[in-house]
C-alpha cells in the first residue's frame, strides 16, 4: 500500500515539475483550467511512453528523463501511404531504446 501511494505521489511530482501542471499564469478562471487540464491530457502519452519502455532503461524515468532521452532528439522523418520511418542519428544514445519502445507500442520491424 505504502509504495502504491509513493508512485502516485511520484506522478503528482511529475505534473507539477515535469509538466507544470501548477502554472496558472492567466489572469481568467477557464483558461487556467484549461491549462490545467491540457497538461493532465499530456501526460497521457508520457504514462504509455514509460509502459512501451518496461524493458529499456527508462522503464522507470520521469517525464523530464523522458522527453531529454526519447524527444528531444534530431531526426529525419520519411513517411509514405502504409508507414513512417524515423531515421536516428548514428550517434544517437537511446536508439537501441527506441527500437523496443517502437515495436512494443505496434510498429513492424524495418
Amino acid at each position: 500500500m505504502c509504495c502504491a501511494r509513493g508512485d502516485i505521489e511520484n506522478r503528482i511530482k511529475e505534473l507539477h515539475h515535469g509538466l507544470e501542471i501548477d502554472r496558472t499564469s492567466c489572469s481568467r478562471f477557464l483558461a487556467n483550467q484549461l491549462r490545467g487540464l491540457l497538461t493532465a491530457a499530456a501526460h497521457v502519452p508520457f504514462q504509455e511512453l514509460r509502459l512501451g519502455a518496461a524493458r529499456t532503461t527508462c522503464r522507470r524515468a520521469q517525464v523530464s528523463t523522458l522527453r531529454e532521452h526519447l524527444l528531444k532528439l534530431g531526426a529525419w522523418i520519411q513517411s509514405s501511404v502504409r508507414r513512417i520511418v524515423l531515421h536516428l542519428p548514428a550517434g544517437c544514445i537511446h536508439r537501441h531504446d527506441w527500437q523496443i519502445i517502437a515495436r512494443s507500442l505496434g510498429a513492424a520491424p524495418a
